[in-house]
């Protein structure tokens, strides 16, 4: 069942989440959009209210904190990608975070074939381990990586003073009770832009600069769900919006101030 997303955060909007609770509802997934966290308070009241689990998509937030408390300490579960992509990264792979022990218990028999000893196997699992290469990689990324962030604090500050007066583009960007995860740096081109978020995507590949339309075509389209009534644009006009208007620029500790001058200038020209 999908549901429609807050203008602000990108994330579930808990009034459209109650809407679409019913007796056969179960769970409530939500994501945290580019590391800004969605309304967690409002969602956890509703699963309780509901009796239903809450679970997370922090793929993008790995290291965000709400109020001073990390963003994993909400909900029943949440997950972190470790894809390539992301700032902290072991090239693929990601991390589980719950509270119940013995959910813990079940996942990690889920992740090694359901094998609980050598002669005993208890359900029907996968191979979902993370191997020893990959954890090592880990461990490297982990020594650089709060350099990384406070370059890309530079670069963030840069983008934001660089595009603020640009007509038509909002750079979406957490509250100030937020740390960031600092994992991308998404702007939206609205209708107040001169040309449309395609007609700038375009041009910046023409200028080898490789922005990113995240997310788009919307999950909802996919042929596996596109008949489902939930799925259909008119059921979910923000996402449908945000799908038009999202473009992630290049994010990274490497960019240097001319480098996001060239970015920027595209959007002015």
């Amino acid at each position: 069942v999908f549901c429609d997303i807050d203008r602000e955060t990108l994330g579930l909007d808990p009034r459209r989440v109650e809407e679409a609770v019913t007796e056969k509802t179960s769970a409530i997934l939500a994501l945290h959009a580019f590391g800004v966290p969605c309304d967690v308070r409002a969602l956890e009241q509703i699963a309780k209210k509901h009796n239903l689990k809450l679970i997370f998509d922090a793929a993008h937030a790995f290291g965000t904190e709400l109020d001073g408390t990390p963003i994993g300490d909400f909900g029943d579960m949440s997950m972190f990608s470790f894809h390539a992509t992301k700032l902290f990264h072991t090239a693929e792979g990601g991390a589980l975070v719950c509270r119940d022990e013995s959910l813990i218990s079940e996942l990690r028999l889920l992740q090694n074939f359901g094998i609980q000893s050598e002669d005993r196997v208890v359900l029907s699992g996968l191979n979902g381990k993370m191997n020893e290469i990959q954890a090592a990689l880990g461990l490297c990324v982990l020594e650089v990586l709060e350099e990384e962030q406070r370059k890309r604090e530079s670069v963030a500050a840069l983008y934001l003073s660089k595009l603020a007066d640009i007509p038509g583009v909002f750079c979406v960007r957490p509250g100030p009770s937020v740390k960031p995860s600092l994992q991308y740096f998404p702007v939206r081109i609205g209708s107040g832009a001169r040309r449309s978020r395609n007609e700038v995507f375009n041009l910046m590949n023409t200028a080898n600069i490789l922005a990113r339309r995240y997310f788009h075509p919307l999950c909802s389209r996919a042929d596996c769900y596109a008949g489902m009534a939930s799925a259909a644009p008119e059921n979910l006009p923000v996402a449908s919006l945000a799908a038009q208007e999202v473009l992630c620029l290049p994010f990274h500790g490497g960019l240097s101030e001319q480098d996001i001058d060239c970015v920027c200038s595209m959007f002015r020209d």
